[in-house]
Formats: C-alpha cells, structure tokens, sequence
C-alpha cells in the first residue's frame, strides 16, 4: 500500500508539473510577439531570449508534437472519422506542416492557406493544394488555424461555413477565431460536452467550435512528455545563457538562444534513441571551417521557413 501511495503521489506531481508548465508555455507564446514590439518601441527594460523560434523548439515541439496532438485533440472532442474529411489549414508554418502530415496519412483531403510564398511553394511541394479561404469554406468539414495571426477566420466565414462544420485553433492564443462576434442575440449556444460547443444559427445550422477558439493541443489534448523535456530544457538554458553571460554581451533587446545550446538541448535527448552520432575528423572539420564539437549550422540559421501568418 505504502508504494501504491507513493507511486500515485508521483504521478500526481508529474501530472501538476505538466499542467503548469502548460499554462506558463502559453503564456510564454502570447508573450513573444509583444517582447519584440517592446523592443522596437524601445521600452523593453531587461535582455530577453525568444526560445518560440529556436531550432529545437520550431523543428520538435511545433511539428512533431502538433502533428500527434491536432489528431488526438479532435479525436477526444469530436470523435470525428479523418478518412474522406475535406479540412482547411490555415498557415503552414511549422505548426501547419506538422497538422496537414497528419491528416493526410489519416486520409483528410488537406487545403492549405498562407501569405509567405516560400511556405505556400512548400505546402505545394508536399503535395497541397493552395486556396484562399474563402475558396472552400463552404465545402469542408474542419477548419483549423495555425498562423500566429489575428482574425483569420471571421464572422463573414463562419457564416458561409456548412452545417456541422469543425473550427478549432492550433495556432496563437484566441484571437485566430472571431469568436466575439458569434456572441450574438441572434445565434444560440449549446454546449455538448466540456471543451466542445455547438453555434446554432436562426436557420439552424450549426458548427462545432471546439475550446471557445483556444488553442486545441493545450486544452483538449496532451502534450508528449519527451517533447515537453525537450522544449523546458531548451528555455532552462535560455536562463542560464542570460544569467551568466558578461556584462554587456546581451542588451535591452530580444535575443535567439545561440546555435550551441540548441544543438546542446538535442544532444541530450539523442540516446533515448540509442542513436550514434557521427564525428567529423581533423581533416573534413577544416574542410567545413568548423569545429569538430559545433556549433555545426551559422547563427542565422532557424529553421525551413520563415514565420507563417
């Protein structure tokens, strides 16, 4: 009984741990883009670093976790059957690429929308079909996005979308979804279960707008533990950078981690794998004007594609 006890007490810290890392991880994103607007004004007071598009953040947690969670989230709500579905995504930034890959191996007919051509040419490339949203927002059956913007699927939209249409978000805080304008005398609200609620039209129609336009993977689903280590790891030594750097190296300004340290945070989840990494000799470091322990790619670079909206 003794150990039953401990082991519950255990795993109730690690499910608390969870959900608080959670909610700090969402406020950590809604927080970046007003970090950099901060600066830009020039009120920003201290040295921040932007761990949202690090290397090992963009590339694992963006894509891989949101590739199983957008799944896991709409099953838990909708229990919806992905095979045939016609679905919008509404950017194709990492987030995007990881929701449309899933869907597409479940069967979904995938759409892609986006304002960046070199994520637009990328969605083609794999095999999407590049719309405008209001090209197909009568005929499909799920509509999510995942842009980092705002509005991107308003009342006009909603509108026009066909009965038992599914709109959830991946993307950013709750400002993707104009969900105040559906809260209106004329449209009625029924909720079915938690998380989940149908908007009913006079005509009676009715969509179903999963976490009131909340971001999907963060209140209908969970998060892979591995991906969570990885991320925490990564903003774990964001803090360390920023607190022993010297004087002067880091000013009022917002900073990515150095292409050490991501490199570092992937390096110590590699033998979960029991993967061998490759080292470069003497002869190909110097080739490469590298050093033989990295960093291996430049500071500047982040990641496949530029930030979608």
């Amino acid at each position: 009984l003794k150990e039953l006890s401990l082991s519950l007490s255990l795993s109730l810290y690690i499910y608390i741990y969870i959900y608080i890392y959670i909610y700090i991880f969402a406020l950590f994103l809604l927080f970046v883009t007003r970090l950099y607007q901060l600066s830009k004004a020039g009120k920003l007071c201290v040295p921040a670093m932007n761990v949202n598009d690090s290397v090992t953040k963009q590339k694992f947690d963006n894509l891989y976790c949101c590739r199983e969670s957008i799944l896991d989230g709409l099953k838990r709500t909708t229990d919806v059957m992905f095979g045939g579905k016609q679905v919008v995504v509404c950017g194709y930034g990492e987030v995007g690429k990881g929701c449309c890959a899933a869907l597409k191996a479940m069967g979904s007919i995938v759409y892609v929308t986006e304002i960046d051509p070199i994520c637009a040419l990328q969605a083609c490339m794999d095999g999407f079909r590049l719309v405008k949203l209001n090209e197909v927002i009568r005929q499909v059956d799920i509509v999510i996005t995942c842009t980092g913007n705002k509005n991107v699927v308003v009342r006009e939209n909603l509108d026009r979308m066909k009965n038992g249409c599914i709109v959830c978000n991946m993307g950013h805080s709750n400002t993707e979804i104009d969900v105040a304008s559906l809260r209106t005398p004329e449209l009625t609200w029924e909720r079915v279960r938690s998380q989940v609620d149908h908007v009913i039209w006079p005509d009676g129609k009715r969509i179903v707008l999963l976490a009131e336009g909340r971001l999907l993977n963060l209140s209908c689903s969970t998060v892979p533990t591995f991906v969570l280590s990885i991320t925490a790891t990564t903003q774990a030594l964001a803090l360390i950078e920023l607190y022993n750097a010297p004087e002067g190296r880091y000013k009022q300004d917002v900073y990515l981690l150095p292409k050490k340290m991501d490199e570092y945070v992937a390096s110590l989840h590699l033998p979960t794998f029991d993967a061998h990494l490759t080292e470069l000799t003497d002869e190909q470091a110097k080739y490469l004007g590298l050093n033989k322990n990295g960093p291996f790619k430049p500071n500047y670079y982040r990641r496949v594609a530029v930030r979608s909206l």
